[in-house]
């Protein structure tokens, strides 16, 4: 698992991704600047019949099968949804990362129990081992840091470890797990550690996309299409990867995003400043981590401030700021119809979206 790899592999891994993103979005313009739409259309039905065998894909299906410890997943398991790791026992990891609602939450940013209203929406945890960074502005670089900084963070779960460890100490049934799964029983490293082996078991493989990676007749000619525009306008520049994303940061509007709302809060000095928070580097700002989309369908609304409600939406949106283009509604369609094969299996059954509740 990437969270796992020596850090020379993690950065040559990484520059692989960005020279094989960086491949097809030059192939993108050599088409935008070449040929016309109609022409665009012919490329992508001659390629229609399977995976391009002129050319490595861009994203590659996730493994089909689990490897992390069965022991430290029940116990991280356990962990996650329990509300002791929360200071007033009112949350735990699943009160925003919901498995009815594609490991989010369903709403446009997060929101605590008691109403207060976080500042970004929530990422999905499904595929989370295969990112390279964590949070939207990829403050956290391993699945242990991210999770003690959402336990610590006074905003959020508000915890401290040594009332976190009393308490868990205090349930004979937590000892006894940690100390079959650890030498040294339950401490806060191993209480880190099963989280994050919990964490990389939940993957979503054998979606329709990866099957028709695998060489399987899984789509159809309107989604063939749709990942053909994906590939040609650039989008896998960004959107790559055994994940489909969450290994690179850009910036959010390349191109202006002409949002009012968004210029009013650039105005007010409200707008999120992204990776800037963190570096501190002026190059950072309104710069986010590139998220995954697998399983994108189930996870509106979309971007960093949920203010894409549909998929449509989002299309067209990461298509005017992010490339320039403006798609017409068929584009959209079929780009949308292709992003829906995305949609994987957790523990052998597909995923779907809860119905919407009232908000």
């Amino acid at each position: 698992m990437p969270a796992r790899m020596p850090i020379k592999q993690r950065v040559e891994t990484k520059r692989g991704l960005l020279l094989l993103g960086l491949l097809w979005l030059l192939e993108a313009l050599v088409l935008s600047a070449g040929v016309g739409h109609s022409a665009r259309f012919a490329v992508a039905s001659q390629q229609q019949a399977g995976p391009d065998a002129a050319m490595p894909e861009p994203i590659e299906p996730l493994p089909l099968t689990d490897t992390e410890n069965p022991a430290k997943t029940a116990l991280g398991e356990r962990l996650f949804g329990d509300v002791r790791l929360s200071r007033d026992q009112s949350m735990s990891c699943l009160t925003c990362h919901q498995f009815d609602r594609g490991g989010a939450d369903g709403l446009p940013v997060a929101k605590r129990p008691d109403g207060t209203v976080l500042s970004r929406n929530t990422p999905t945890i499904f595929n989370v081992g295969f990112n390279y960074f964590f949070n939207w502005d990829g403050s956290a670089d391993t699945l242990e840091t991210h999770a003690e900084r959402l336990m610590l963070n006074p905003n959020v779960m508000d915890a401290n470890w040594p009332e976190l460890l009393e308490r868990l100490r205090a349930d004979s049934s937590y000892s006894a797990a940690f100390k079959a799964a650890y030498a040294d029983g339950l401490n806060k490293a191993n209480v880190l550690d099963a989280m994050a082996a919990y964490e990389r078991s939940l993957n979503t493989p054998n979606s329709r996309f990866d099957q028709y990676l695998r060489r399987q007749e899984a789509l159809t000619e309107a989604e063939r299409r749709g990942y053909q525009l994906f590939k040609s306008y650039g989008c896998v520049a960004c959107h790559q990867g055994i994940n489909i994303g969450g290994n690179i940061f850009q910036r959010f509007g390349i191109f202006p995003y002409l949002s009012a709302s968004t210029e009013a809060d650039e105005a007010s000095g409200l707008a999120d400043p992204g990776r800037f928070q963190v570096t501190r580097i002026e190059r950072d700002r309104y710069v986010f981590r590139v998220p995954s989309l697998r399983n994108v369908a189930l996870t509106a609304p979309y971007f960093h401030d949920g203010k894409a409600a549909t998929l449509e939406a989002a299309v067209d949106t990461m298509a005017r700021v992010q490339l320039g283009k403006t798609l017409t509604p068929e584009e959209i369609g079929s780009i949308v119809s292709f992003l829906h094969t995305l949609t994987g299996e957790y523990r052998g059954r597909p995923l779907a979206a809860s119905a919407p509740e009232p908000r």
